[in-house]
């Protein structure tokens, strides 16, 4: 597969085809409103199917066949804001602008956040943001002059997202002959990706969330469980219903692990309790007994044979008993790549 070898300015670029080689099969949609990336909720399938094909490319280039990016990003700055913390995310986002030359600074979020975006936008050329309230992220976004990247809210993950579907494109596509091989770069992921069935079995979080505004849109089906009081937002819901009409997706919600695995090629789960609900830990463990990913589960209520278990991590043993975090990195790239690189 040939290297990526044209750069292409912040909006236009969720446009461009990560490879020539998918070139054939990818048509070309307009471009986004606005430069962020707050939620998939905000691109066409076509532009996370581009997002998807970057990450994979940058893989490839980079993992085996060493390759080096002419570093587009050189001389450019990436303030990481973190509000929360984070490994894996964290890790991931520090490396990934490496790659492209870009350097990372990190920033606490002591002011405004209208002053703190508006200030820091005008001495970095992007900001990566981790926060609580999902209107901190709108905010930053709102009053900055430069791309704004989510990376987590307590409404919505994608980055996450992006690394799920990529990890289910590598395992449900061609296999590579060995461990040394790499062969996910001459599939599109929409020959993979869409007739699959996800499970969701947990809280009706921003994983969750992510998850319902784009799994529809790929043609990927979902069926949910969670306990009763741990529900999606309605709104998040209703745009999944939509999205799913559209491409004849099926989106399915009970309070029953059991009936949410029946047929499923994967099955997802995140932590109970997440930062913030440590008060709540107690009650939320005896709510969500029963909810814990286990191979009988899986059996009992009839996955395929040969289903797979995604985790965001970190995870607790009452979540899951059996063992996702590399792509996160190549997926971030590709999102930095989107929206940072310039002509």
């Amino acid at each position: 597969i040939s290297p990526i070898n044209k750069w292409i300015s912040p909006i236009s670029y969720f446009n461009y085809l990560g490879s020539n080689s998918y070139s054939t099969s990818l048509k070309i949609e307009p471009a986004p409103p606005g430069i962020h990336y707050i939620t998939h909720a905000d691109l066409t399938s076509q532009q996370i199917y581009n997002l998807l094909t970057l990450a994979i490319q940058h893989k490839y280039n980079v993992k085996y066949l060493n390759k080096k990016s002419d570093q587009p990003l050189s001389g450019k700055t990436l303030a990481i804001m973190f509000s929360k913390r984070s490994t894996r995310t964290r890790v991931a986002t520090e490396t990934a602008p490496m790659f492209l030359g870009s350097q990372d600074i990190q920033l606490g979020v002591n002011e405004s956040l209208l002053d703190t975006s508006k200030v820091v936008s005008s001495m970095v050329n992007g900001i990566m943001a981790r926060v609580g309230s999902h209107s901190d992220i709108e905010t930053l976004a709102k009053y900055s002059t430069v791309p704004v990247i989510n990376a987590l809210s307590d409404k919505y993950h994608p980055t996450q997202i992006l690394a799920d579907l990529m990890t289910m494109h590598e395992v449900f596509g061609p296999q590579p002959k060995d461990e040394s091989s790499y062969v996910a770069h001459l599939t599109h992921p929409k020959k993979t990706l869409p007739g699959l069935k996800v499970a969701w079995i947990g809280d009706g979080n921003n994983i969750l969330h992510s998850m319902l505004v784009t799994f529809p849109k790929l043609g990927v089906h979902l069926s949910v469980a969670t306990p009763k009081g741990y529900n999606p937002a309605e709104e998040v819901v209703k745009i999944a219903q939509d999205e799913a009409v559209k491409t004849n997706t099926k989106i399915s919600f009970t309070h029953d692990p059991k009936e949410a695995v029946k047929d499923a090629d994967a099955i997802v789960t995140d932590t109970w309790v997440s930062m913030g609900q440590e008060t709540e830990k107690a009650k939320r463990l005896k709510d969500f007994a029963g909810y814990q990913v286990t191979s009988s589960l899986a059996k009992d209520g009839g996955a395929k044979s040969h289903w797979k278990f995604l985790h965001c991590l970190p995870r607790k043993q009452e979540e899951v008993t059996d063992e996702e975090a590399e792509n996160r990195k190549w997926t971030i790239l590709a999102v930095l790549d989107a929206l940072l690189v310039k002509k």
